[in-house]
């Protein structure tokens, strides 16, 4: 099993991103509550989050909140290419780097202390050199395990630096909310909080067994080995990405199902081009919704062959969809997402196509070529014309 003696795992995670960006750019800004995108909240900074203000949440809300707040339309390219350069840091820093997130990633410092110091030392020379090189505060946690330096990190934002000395793990951890555990989201916590267990040392009290039979078996064995801070996964460099998923904010206005067909073939669209871009295929395609009562809808469906071709993915979201179309009339639709799963790599499938599907692939192939060349809107559907794409978050490579 995997275990560190040492305390050598960072997790480095910038602060309020894209807001960050924002204020690095425009002086105007520093100090000031700002909040990136309109109808739905994409980033706010911290100015902005002491009035309650959190990502995803809607725009109007978000006003109420901090009506001194200044909105800014979010700037992808910005993002991206300060992205690039923190993770040039990083790669600078220790070549153990696994990215999580544009904003965030595990770095792994063993051996190094007679090349680079501590990892207290590699950690602040790390946060000054993206502060002076990139211009954007981040905060480091440092600990044995990446569950625990990723808490770490958590607690010292923003634009901090704590590391959790091996033997004190659990006297830091332990008081901690639930909601510091990885993966417990709000469907979790509030099963918790309705046993009335509201952190991480009364989940380690219960016995795995308890757990198991609260929240299912999975989740139950996962939380009690990270309320333990059980953890032994090493930082791992070079993963592929296990799925490929983009999402649309729809606000609270009805929508007509020709609207939302129009959405999700541009989803599509999307994510079938990164899907070739990054020469994998998927096999199973996931629909996810978001209802105007907060519920939430997922369905699934699981293709015989995995693909590459937009064709056949938009076949299947569009059976997915067209399944969840009584509850979009109920209940109403405010998100929708597509996700692409059961990835494999492209060149490793053997796939002997019908005659049309082949034809569907040459077309992707030519399509994908000028979309290169000229621009991703150079060619289009024509369903998709005059719409309004939405946003199109900047991601790390797959």
């Amino acid at each position: 099993m995997f275990v560190l003696v040492e305390a050598t795992i960072l997790h480095a995670d910038l602060d309020a991103f894209f807001a960050s960006v924002e204020q690095r750019d425009d002086p105007r800004l520093r100090g000031r509550p700002v909040i990136v995108g309109g109808g739905v909240v994409l980033a706010a900074s911290y100015e902005a989050k002491a009035y309650g203000v959190r990502t995803a949440m809607g725009g109007a809300r978000a006003r109420r909140l901090c009506p001194d707040a200044i909105v800014v339309p979010p700037r992808m390219g910005a993002y991206s290419e300060a992205s690039k350069a923190v993770f040039q840091v990083f790669d600078d820093t220790t070549p153990l780097v696994e990215g999580l997130s544009i904003d965030e990633a595990f770095l792994d410092v063993r051996g190094m202390r007679r090349l680079a110091g501590t990892p207290s030392e590699i950690a602040s020379r790390l946060r000054r050199r993206v502060l002076s090189q990139v211009g954007l505060p981040i905060t480091v946690g440092i600990a044995r395990t990446k569950f625990l330096a990723k808490a770490a990190s958590a607690v010292a934002k923003p634009d901090g630096l704590l590391v959790v000395p091996p033997g004190e793990e659990l006297e830091f951890l332990h008081p901690l909310p639930v909601q510091r555990l990885w993966g417990v989201g709000r469907v979790t916590a509030a099963k918790l909080h309705g046993c009335g267990i509201t952190t991480v040392g009364q989940v380690a009290r219960l016995e795995e067994e308890t757990l198991v039979a609260m929240l299912g078996r999975a989740s139950g064995r996962h939380l009690h080995a990270l309320a333990h801070n059980r953890d032994p996964r090493p930082v791992r460099t070079g993963c592929r990405r296990r799925s490929i998923g983009a999402q649309r904010a729809l606000g609270r206005r009805p929508r007509s199902m020709e609207e939302i067909d129009a959405i999700v073939v541009g989803l599509v669209d999307r994510l079938a081009r990164r899907l070739r871009s990054a020469r994998r295929a998927c096999r199973t395609v996931v629909l996810r919704l978001r209802c105007a009562d907060f519920s939430r809808a997922t369905r699934s469906y699981t293709l015989r062959q995995a693909t590459t071709e937009t064709e056949a993915i938009l076949d299947s979201a569009r059976s997915l969809l067209a399944a969840a179309t009584p509850l979009i009339e109920t209940q109403g639709l405010t998100l929708i997402g597509l996700a692409l799963t059961n990835l494999e790599d492209s060149h490793a499938i053997q796939l002997v196509l019908p005659l049309d599907r082949r034809q569907d692939a040459a077309l992707d192939a030519a399509l994908d070529e000028v979309r290169d060349r000229f621009g991703s809107v150079a060619v289009t559907r024509a369903v998709l014309l005059d719409r309004n794409p939405g946003v199109v978050m900047p991601l790390l490579p797959d």
